[in-house]
């Protein structure tokens, strides 16, 4: 099963990055070029544990739904996401959060598996797992921005102010 292993270091305090995370809104802000959109369960704010969001998204050439649930969260340390439907076989995101002495790592373990077996396989190792890496790394940079900035103040609620 490939795994994208990913590590970000963050100016900010942990919370901040932990829950920036956790944004539908942020989420979708970082994906406008492939016009990702929520469109069932958690569609804005803050996801929590076990709810869902389905995804709605052009991805390589095609129009994909994946709909996800939290199904594990320890606050401000991680949480995870998995598939529950969609196009891979299997698919399981682990945020983790370390506060280190100047802000915050943010490491993303990013497990899937493509369907149509040794045919998925191959397109996944010239391929796909490039593409997914590249998503991610888009996805943590627009997180950095908005954490090491006072922008994070549109995005999460006013009791973080």
């Amino acid at each position: 099963m490939p795994t994208i292993h990913l590590t970000t270091f963050i100016a900010a305090p942990i919370e901040r990055v932990f829950d920036l995370s956790r944004s539908i809104d942020l989420h979708k802000k970082s994906m406008t070029d492939y016009r990702e959109e929520a469109v069932a369960g958690t569609v804005m704010g803050l996801i929590n544990l076990n709810e869902t969001v389905t995804w709605k998204a052009k991805h390589l050439m095609k129009t994909r739904v994946l709909q996800i649930q939290i199904t594990a969260m320890q606050r401000p340390l991680s949480f995870t996401d998995e598939m529950k439907k969609g196009d891979f076989k299997s698919m399981k995101h682990e945020h983790h959060f370390k506060e280190i002495e100047n802000g915050t790592l943010m490491i993303d373990v990013f497990k899937f598996e493509a369907p149509y077996g040794g045919l998925g396989r191959f397109f996944s190792g010239i391929y796909l797992s490039g593409y997914l890496e590249k998503l991610l790394e888009q996805r943590n940079e627009l997180i950095k921005e908005y954490a090491e900035s006072s922008k994070w103040k549109h995005v999460l609620d006013k009791k973080y102010q």
